[in-house]
């Protein structure tokens, strides 16, 4: 989904995101109104967590107008406002960028995955091991100080019941992008320092953590937040390396969306004579079609671009950009083999 218009000075246009959100999401599923588009991908009876990147700032993470347009959405469709969740790792990052303010405008809550609590009995356990830092649940109760095991959050494994996950253009400096993989792995679970010192064990511990069913199995959408690309400085809030794309991209398939992010990265970087993305952390996203988790060939992935201009509020049937829709990245997804055992799976 395309506006050339919705952006201004950097800085995102409400009313024009909130209509490339409905047309978005009603072209995406192939129903007649947004409305019932909503329906479609949350049932009223389920507990809608968006998962959000917070950390890199207001302008370079999950930006605060997409998150709001999907809350509204939700709420539309009847979906009751203790029901949605906003959520990251940490509180302190939600409210630097200000998603606290959701609670009080639209009676959602907003919870970090940390605060929540770590569930003892539900773990990614791996022979590497890691030094605990204070808020890891086994921090001051191993003797050595050191664990193999990365506790999912209590949010994931007995609040939510279903995600829906934004997250922005932005580069990762070892695994290419903070995109979805990325985000959903290590923002839910503890002792994740011993993953981001290497790139090489991102990308054999994120795919690994994204396919525990708690993960896998309950997320539902995958919405590119592309307004800007944020093509270096990592988690850093740095608009001087950001190029304007106007872009909202809907799928089913986060191995997909994360290379097409990732190309968008190198394009970028490609054109003002820096190194590519690509070449050095591609693996994660390899690994991640080994699992079954979505598409990471670039000649497999089909992207449907649509263009909106012109009025200030385009139909809600306008069509969106949407990697990999129907027979494409929705089925990869919906076909993968997330919900079997995979390596680390504990509880």
């Amino acid at each position: 989904m395309h506006h050339p218009d919705a952006t201004e000075s950097f800085q995102p246009r409400p009313d024009i995101i909130r209509d490339m959100v409905a047309a978005g999401i009603t072209k995406f599923t192939g129903q007649p109104d947004a409305v019932r588009a909503w329906r479609q991908i949350a049932g009223t009876n389920e507990t809608l967590g968006i998962k959000v990147h917070a950390a890199a700032g207001r302008n370079s993470g999950t930006r605060l107008a997409v998150v709001a347009s999907v809350i509204e959405g939700l709420l539309a469709a009847g979906v009751a406002p203790g029901r949605i969740v906003v959520w990251d790792r940490q509180e302190k990052d939600l409210r630097a960028g200000g998603f606290t303010e959701f609670a009080a405008r639209y009676g959602v809550r907003v919870r970090g995955a940390r605060e929540a609590g770590w569930d003892p009995d539900v773990y990614y356990d791996t022979a590497l091991l890691g030094n605990l830092m204070y808020g890891d649940l086994e921090f001051g109760r191993a003797e050595e100080g050191v664990s193999r095991k990365s506790h999912l959050s209590t949010l994931l494994t007995q609040d939510i019941t279903r995600h829906i996950c934004i997250a922005p253009a932005l580069n990762h400096n070892a695994a290419g992008v903070a995109g979805h993989l990325w985000g959903l792995a290590l923002g839910g679970v503890d002792n994740v320092w011993r993953f981001e010192s290497e790139a090489g064990r991102l990308a054999t511990a994120v795919p690994e953590i994204f396919a525990l069913p708690e993960i896998a199995d309950r997320t539902e959408l995958f919405i590119t937040d592309a307004l800007l690309c944020q093509y270096q400085g990592g988690q850093r809030d740095l608009l001087h390396y950001s190029v304007v794309a106007n872009e909202l991209r809907f799928s089913r398939d986060p191995v997909a969306s994360d290379m097409l992010t990732l190309k968008q990265i190198s394009d970028a970087r490609e054109q003002r004579g820096e190194r590519s993305a690509a070449a050095f952390d591609a693996e994660l996203y390899r690994n991640a079609a080994l699992l079954e988790l979505g598409v990471a060939d670039p000649k497999r992935i089909t992207v449907t671009t649509v263009r909106l201009s012109g009025a200030k509020r385009p139909p809600s049937g306008a069509a969106s950009r949407a990697a990999r829709e129907a027979g494409g990245a929705g089925a990869a997804l919906g076909e993968s083999g997330a919900s079997r055992p995979v390596p680390g799976r504990g509880g």
